[in-house]
């Protein structure tokens, strides 16, 4: 396996239990592909129980015999929030990872025409469930000899533009709790360093083949493919934790 984490198992990833939240989306199917083939047990959950079956069938049927399970689970609450991990640590023995990619998007034309009703939705979505799910993973995930929590954000949370107001500042309060999870491994660690890691990929937006269809003279540029970021993420588990806690790690050029 090489350094980008790709490679069918025998790596960091072989019998590692990773829960992927948000799994429903073009990024969650890529991110649940990427990890059975990676030769690790998959708990994928999502608000849609249709399209998360979907997407937990596709990604067994392309890998025989990985074990990919779906859990229907609403991230707002934190207490099912708990249930799920819980339930995910005792079925399997141990839980190695929580991918974060529940996410929504909301704007407007300039700063004056932004709707707070934009920011009591991104708040939920954006913002709490990074709470819920760092605050069940977390002793699950410092039980781990190889615990990752990752956060997908975006180049906007730190060059926030006029109308983005309420999506950039959502994404910089999911950043800034994810840091201070990953303060929290540190210090776990003691004076051998952590063993579990936070960490946060940024991409500037996300595109995937139908977008492409749907847009075949657009260009994309800056863009990941959910294949790549579904590489990246994979890849963070090649990588000490020491070298990735508490860092943002940039999949598209820093503004």
């Amino acid at each position: 396996m090489n350094a980008n984490g790709t490679g069918n198992g025998n790596g960091a990833l072989e019998g590692a239990v990773i829960a992927v939240a948000g799994a429903a989306g073009p990024a969650g199917r890529a991110t649940l592909l990427r990890l059975a083939e990676a030769g690790a047990i998959v708990v994928a959950s999502d608000a849609d129980p249709t399209r998360l079956a979907e997407a937990v069938d596709a990604a067994r049927y392309a890998h025989g015999g990985a074990t990919v399970t779906g859990d229907t689970v609403d991230l707002l609450d934190l207490a099912a929030t708990r249930e799920w991990a819980a339930k995910t640590e005792k079925e399997f023995g141990r839980i190695d990872g929580l991918v974060h990619l529940v996410g929504g998007w909301r704007g407007s034309s300039t700063f004056a025409e932004t709707d707070l009703a934009d920011w009591d939705l991104l708040e939920k979505l954006l913002i709490r469930t990074v709470q819920h799910t760092s605050l069940a993973f977390h002793d699950g995930l410092l039980r781990s000899d190889r615990g990752r929590f990752l956060l997908i954000s975006a180049a906007g949370a730190s060059h926030p533009t006029a109308g983005n107001a309420a999506y950039a500042a959502s994404k910089a309060a999911a950043e800034a709790w994810t840091l201070a999870l990953a303060d929290a491994f540190r210090k776990a660690g003691g004076d051998e360093g952590p063993k579990t890691a936070a960490a946060i990929l940024i991409v500037k937006a996300l595109v995937h083949d139908a977008m492409r269809a749907e847009r075949p003279n657009a260009k994309f540029a800056g863009f990941t493919d959910v294949k790549e970021l579904a590489d990246a993420i994979a890849g963070v588990w090649e990588r000490p934790a020491p070298e990735v806690n508490g860092k943002r790690l940039w999949l598209t050029p820093q503004p």
